[in-house]
């Protein structure tokens, strides 16, 4: 008998079989390994992105990590939502809460020279330092560290500035403190009482960074010992000490709103609107709202006016209102004694604080429609109130002066639950910053 009929066809493939069989399985149980949310969850593939989690809400203190799970329809439509956002729909940074950050700021009260002397909380004696190790998370989309260098990438050869009260120099210290991490800042120009317009050159990248003092942003007299106990505005008049600079500047931040809870008079034209807190004074009481608004709607319709109609680009930016966090009386021990961010839920926007920000936004958006026909005039509101808010510890309360408590607690002792120290929760209006730069600059290169 042959050999072909000693080992048929049919025994060979009946030997392989087995083998072929455990090949198959293996493969299988490696790919399930690899992708199992393609073979268990494939029909929900659509509904839950493969690179985000579920929303957690979590209420993080210096002591505790627990979390609780909030999973609905309309968290996963958010998520997605957040997932999905791109430069078409921006980034709403107000939603979110604080968390522990191991990193801690970019800078300290020793390694920047910029501070001022009343926000340097940390050379001051601020014995809790747990206020340094928090982060804002927005809930839809991440916010980056901050990144100094491409900071001053997207502003080579282009004059930055800050316009407005005491914030406003607030914020430009701590950009200042966080860009001199990679470049010295040489201060080449400065000015009037306290130092309130100054100007910084970042020679390597050609940018030049400036501070100017204007309180309203209009024209106005600023109340004095020597003189009349109340301010006075002119709200249909821009003031002119920065104005005039308009065509030298690239980019500008704006940021008011303190100085309009002062006494004031208030003037448009050649007449008296009102007042505000002007007892003796033959004034009406109009309050400052509507004050506020009329002092924006003529600072941005100027820069709009100026700059849009010579058909230069420039960037705007408004900070919206910063909340204090006063709980006692100014000048005693306590004022502003936290030293955690509130929780989610914990501490609600209201008030005062709501209105003065829903004033400015509003204002913004209008001026964003009045200049959609000049080219070159990008306009934002760089919304950091609420964000603000829930951070009461981040004052430098009593600590606006050195070791306010070496010789014990005294009966009288100034706070500030103001201003920000530094570094200090205002490095988070920074970062935001940079990132709705980086958005325009992402713009600008798609239409080129």
């Amino acid at each position: 008998m042959g050999k072909d009929y000693l080992y048929p066809p049919y025994s060979i493939a009946k030997k392989l079989l087995p083998w072929t069989f455990y090949a198959v399985l293996s493969l299988a149980i490696f790919r399930l390994y690899l992708y199992p949310l393609h073979l268990y969850f494939h029909s929900a593939s659509d509904q839950l992105p493969h690179t985000k989690s579920l929303i957690i809400t979590s209420s993080s203190s210096a002591s505790s990590s627990t979390s609780s799970l909030s999973l609905t329809s309309s968290s996963l439509a958010q998520e997605k939502e957040g997932a999905d956002h791109d430069d078409e729909t921006p980034c709403d940074y107000t939603i979110g809460k604080w968390v522990h950050d191991k990193m801690g700021p970019l800078y300290n009260g020793t390694t920047c020279g910029t501070i001022k002397e009343g926000q340097n909380c940390i050379t001051h004696g601020r014995p809790d330092l747990g206020y340094l190790y928090w982060r804002w998370k927005p809930r839809l989309c991440k916010l980056p560290r901050f990144d100094p260098n491409a900071f001053l990438d997207f502003l080579r050869n282009k004059h930055l500035a800050f316009v407005g009260d005491s914030m406003a120099r607030n914020q430009l210290e701590s950009l200042l403190c966080m860009l001199s991490t990679v470049s010295v800042p040489n201060l080449v120009y400065r000015d009037g009482e306290d130092n309130k317009f100054r100007r910084w050159h970042f020679d390597a990248h050609n940018v030049t960074v400036s501070v100017y003092w204007s309180p309203f942003l209009v024209k106005g007299v600023e109340k004095s010992k020597t003189g009349p106990d109340h301010n006075k505005l002119y709200v249909d008049h821009v003031d002119e000490r920065w104005a005039a600079d308009l065509d030298q500047i690239d980019m500008i931040v704006l940021s008011v709103g303190h100085w309009f809870l002062h006494p004031a008079v208030y003037l448009e034209g050649d007449s008296v609107l009102g007042c505000h807190y002007c007892p003796g004074l033959n004034h009406t009481e109009i309050g400052f709202y509507d004050v506020l608004r009329k002092a924006l709607k003529t600072t941005l319709k100027t820069i709009t006016e100026r700059r849009g109609s010579s058909g230069d680009f420039i960037d705007v930016f408004l900070t919206t209102f910063s909340p204090s966090h006063f709980e006692g009386e100014w000048d005693k021990a306590g004022a502003c004694p936290k030293t955690t961010p509130y929780k989610e839920g914990e501490k609600l926007l209201e008030g005062m604080d709501a209105e003065m920000r829903h004033i400015e936004v509003e204002e913004v958006e209008l001026a964003k429609e009045n200049a959609k026909q000049f080219k070159g005039l990008r306009l934002e509101a760089l919304d950091v109130t609420k964000l603000s808010l829930m951070r009461p510890d981040g004052h430098p309360g009593p600590y606006m002066y050195p070791n306010p408590f070496a010789n014990g607690v005294q009966e009288h002792v100034q706070n500030d639950c103001v201003h920000w120290c530094l570094p200090g929760p205002i490095d988070t209006w920074n970062q935001i910053l940079l990132e709705v730069i980086r958005k325009w600059q992402r713009q600008s290169r798609r239409e080129e």
